[in-house]
């Protein structure tokens, strides 16, 4: 077990634990929010709100959450999904590697746990894309089981009340924040225990505008009470997001339907449909945003770039539109939208090109960047 003492932090006796547990429960009784997946101690409903909840805001969730438990109401019928209807319940929230993992994880119970979901921590660990946090939040809340849900709300919370002055962002540093909670968690009611600390960091703990003097626990943090409450956390900062500059390609026939185009599996937003899409920010070269860019085509003009790499030759409006801008976790795109025209019968057959009709694009699951991108053109529609 690991020593806080080796890392400068001294831990409280029983008594103090006993009564900082009283204190953070006793306000989660009387504050706690009403959220629908508190309302249920089944494990697959817990499952689906936690990984909803990762990167991604209560007030969001909330209808995808209820929307997917209508669609899959069980673990089987998530494991049986169809990978585009899969793709449609989880769109515009991104991260889409998480439903993907989900999926492969509810196979894995039906396989490996007898279509039940498994109560012991260490087999719910082992489940695909389902870490220490996840891993402890469901097995505390489900299963009362006393596992801390360590995340980054709860360790700035707990960096305050211990000056802990270790970066909470560095993953190496994350076994400290446990070894703490493991120390402090009520065997009695882990999962409010868990759940009481989640509320105070998204709110009056929270990493920006907190508000300290409101605090439940404030008698507790040595940080409010030593006035050093502005160090903590500590936190250096992430890289920045690489810009990139892509070339997006809308491309309508003589019906007015609009070219679309299925990401493979290993590319970027792969399973989804999406307009043609062309990176043009690699010192005046363009290459197909979603291939491999080891081997960079010869510099060409974009729309000359798009019939080589497509076979098409549309005829090229004059439209403009203004540009759209996207930013993931490593990238932030900056998309300048160019309208060709085209014959139905000059589309060369292929399972991952598709004409479709605006009316029937909601059929089609497509990430929030390309619904930016829709969004735009059609309000300059003509």
């Amino acid at each position: 077990m690991l020593d806080l003492k080796d890392y400068g932090i001294k831990m409280w006796d029983d008594d103090k634990i006993a009564s900082f547990r009283r204190t953070l429960l006793t306000w989660y009784d009387q504050e706690k929010r009403d959220l629908p997946w508190r309302r249920t101690n089944n494990p697959y409903y817990i499952w689906i709100s936690e990984i909803m909840l990762q990167q991604t805001q209560v007030i969001t969730v909330i209808p995808y959450y209820e929307r997917f438990l209508e669609w899959f109401p069980t673990v089987a019928d998530l494991a049986n999904a169809p990978e585009e209807k899969l793709l449609k319940a989880w769109e515009g929230l991104g991260y889409y590697s998480r439903v993907r993992n989900m999926q492969k994880a509810a196979q894995q119970i039906m396989s490996d746990f007898d279509e039940t979901f498994p109560e012991r921590y260490e087999d719910i660990l082992s489940l695909k894309g389902i870490g220490p946090y996840t891993a402890g939040a469901i097995a505390s809340i489900a299963f009362q089981l006393p596992e801390p849900a360590v995340d980054g709300n709860v360790m700035r919370v707990m960096a305050r009340l211990f000056e802990v002055d270790y970066d909470i962002g560095d993953p190496k540093n994350r076994k400290i924040f446990q070894a703490i909670m493991e120390r402090l968690i009520d065997p009695e009611r882990p999962g409010d225990f868990n759940q009481a600390l989640m509320d105070l960091g998204t709110d009056i703990e929270s990493a920006k505008n907190p508000r300290p003097d409101e605090s439940p626990i404030r008698f507790f943090n040595a940080a409010y009470l030593n006035g050093t409450y502005d160090k903590y956390p500590i936190k250096l900062p992430k890289k920045k997001p690489k810009p990139l500059e892509c070339q997006a390609f809308i491309i309508r026939n003589q019906e007015g339907e609009l070219l679309l185009e299925k990401k493979m599996q290993g590319r970027l937003l792969d399973g989804f449909w999406s307009f043609p899409i062309i990176e043009t920010s690699l010192i005046g070269q363009q290459t197909n945003l979603f291939e491999d860019t080891t081997s960079l085509l010869k510099p060409l003009s974009q729309k000359d770039n798009f019939e080589k790499s497509y076979a098409i030759k549309p005829t090229w409006t004059n439209r403009s539109f203004k540009q759209i801008k996207h930013t993931f976790s490593h990238q932030k795109w900056t998309m300048t939208l160019v309208e060709g025209l085209i014959k139905k019968e000059d589309l060369p057959e292929g399972e991952h090109l598709h004409w479709v009709s605006i009316d029937h694009l909601d059929n089609y699951p497509m990430a929030t960047p390309q619904k930016k991108m829709l969004a735009e053109y059609l309000s300059n529609e003509r």
